[in-house]
């Protein structure tokens, strides 16, 4: 098998079992090396360390075990088998009123590369390194034979490969047929829209915060921004909430939205308006204190480090504008998905938003994904999303 070696010293956080080399510790590559190739990993002795997926980018490999392996087929099976076990044991995989769940969850399954979410008997695989998606194949028959009942398997990799690879990767239906998706969470119904929605078709990390919007919103007057198709909206509704504006700039958002709120019936419709929008302009154009409940889940600001201030400006400024329009006693549910930001660093913003409103905030509760997405405790940057539940006086 080909081999990568380190500089000297640079095997210390594969020693602490963190998943990614940087291209800054290569020593040493052997000729012939390609994206997507299956390397061992050595240290300035050549004394093995981990094996792994190679990229020519700043994540030269990604590690998917610490121990000599044969990456064949029942090797990968086995970790899908894993992964899948932990999701029985957790109650994901037989409950009729939460049918939508994650199966793999990159670094957290040890799997770096790799999302398998499933809704209602259809998985989505989605790959965010070329040696994985390579794999492709063998995922297919490894879900099918370890979930007998699948309608359908559908890879929907292609922008998250896209700047990685030198060709255009496309969406495509690996297995079935992929007909309208409904799936259950916590009972509520909603359509998923697997080819042309965001993410595999739904943010199911958010799931146990969604329960928490709805347990809070009886007869509040709720503000949804950055809806996509109204998960926080239909949990509100369903709660109690008097009645609920959901805000996205994205025409197919609020359709889907819509789509999703008439599923609870005919009371709830009358409760909720969707606003297609500018969610800046919006708050500019909504009066001071006009909301009891807000929810704050924009799309990542700074995906990169290279960008982090400009990201911590903007998740200030809407903060800021959030804070403004409730009432006092009302609450703020506030998200930030982007991996440069840090929990600290989350805090810090919400603290200046308030200071600078001259607001006297209180933190109720720190929020994060769903138990269906763990997180390997030696790769700390797999915890994206950081959600802070803020109580505005």
């Amino acid at each position: 098998m080909k081999r990568i070696i380190l500089h000297k010293g640079k095997e210390k956080s594969l020693l602490r079992y963190h998943p990614w080399v940087f291209s800054g510790a290569l020593s040493k590559v052997d000729h012939g090396i390609e994206d997507g190739d299956i390397v061992e990993v050595c240290d300035h002795r050549g004394t093995f360390l981990a094996m792994g997926h190679f990229n020519d980018s700043s994540i030269a490999v990604r590690i998917f075990s610490f121990e000599p392996v044969e990456p064949d087929y029942d090797f990968w099976k086995g970790k899908i088998a894993k992964a899948l076990k932990f999701r029985q044991s957790i109650g994901m995989t037989d409950n009729p009123e939460t049918t939508m769940f994650r199966l793999v969850n990159g670094e957290g399954d040890g799997l770096p590369g790799l999302i398998i979410d499933l809704y209602d008997g259809n998985a989505v695989l989605q790959f965010h390194s070329y040696g994985m998606y390579l794999l492709k194949d063998t995922f297919t028959r490894i879900l099918q034979e370890l979930l007998p009942d699948l309608r359908s398997i559908y890879n929907k990799s292609g922008l998250t490969l896209s700047e990685s690879v030198d060709f255009t990767p496309e969406d495509e239906l690996l297995f079935g047929e992929l007909g309208k998706v409904t799936a259950k969470e916590n009972g509520i119904s909603f359509n998923i829209d697997i080819p042309g929605g965001q993410k595999t078709g739904f943010f199911l990390d958010q799931r146990d915060n969604r329960a928490l919007v709805g347990e809070l919103a009886r007869g509040r007057n709720v503000l949804n921004m950055f809806c996509y198709s109204g998960g926080f909206s239909t949990y509100a509704l369903r709660g109690g909430a008097t009645h609920v504006d959901s805000v996205d700039i994205s025409r197919k958002a609020i359709e889907l939205t819509e789509g999703n709120i008439k599923m609870l019936g005919e009371q709830a419709v009358k409760r909720h308006t969707a606003h297609c929008a500018d969610v800046f302009q919006f708050l500019e154009e909504t009066p001071s204190q006009h909301y009891d409940l807000i929810v704050l889940d924009p799309p990542a600001f700074a995906k990169h480090h290279r960008v982090k201030e400009q990201g911590i400006k903007g998740y200030r400024n809407i903060n800021r504008k959030a804070m403004d329009k409730l009432k006092p006693g009302g609450l703020l549910f506030t998200f930030s998905c982007s991996q440069a930001i840090s929990i600290d660093d989350f805090r810090t913003i919400a603290f200046s938003a308030a200071a600078m409103e001259n607001k006297n905030v209180r933190v109720v509760h720190q929020m994060q994904h769903a138990i269906d997405h763990p997180v390997s405790i030696y790769h700390p940057e797999g915890e994206y999303l950081k959600g802070l539940l803020l109580a505005i006086e």
